[in-house]
């Protein structure tokens, strides 16, 4: 993958983890902070498809080879997008665990 393609995808990671984070510490109820932290999810999986169906068309436009190398090269892009994504998901969890537990400490103060 490009250099280009991983900036945008981890300025999409950096994105959202920076608004689950302030998500987190918002003054809202549990399941409001649970929705909100879905609808990120959905937003930066829809941002991440994206970026792979801008990038799956620069290669189109500029490959000239045979139809099977750029079915390649889609499937390639599309599986990264998709591990990219798993990674993105698995990260917000993780860090999502560990401010439950945070503020779980702060609330038994």
């Amino acid at each position: 993958m490009s250099d280009s393609s991983n900036t945008i995808l981890g300025i999409l990671a950096g994105t959202a983890i920076g608004a689950t984070i302030g998500i987190l510490f918002a003054p809202d109820k549990g399941s409001s902070t649970r929705k909100k932290l879905v609808e990120e999810t959905n937003s930066v999986a829809n941002s991440v498809a994206s970026e792979a169906t801008h990038l799956r068309d620069q290669i189109a436009s500029s490959l000239t080879s045979g139809k099977g190398k750029l079915e390649d090269h889609v499937d390639s892009l599309v599986t990264d997008a998709s591990y990219k994504t798993e990674d993105i998901i698995t990260t917000l969890e993780s860090k999502l665990k560990d401010l439950k537990a945070k503020n779980k400490k702060l609330q038994q103060s």
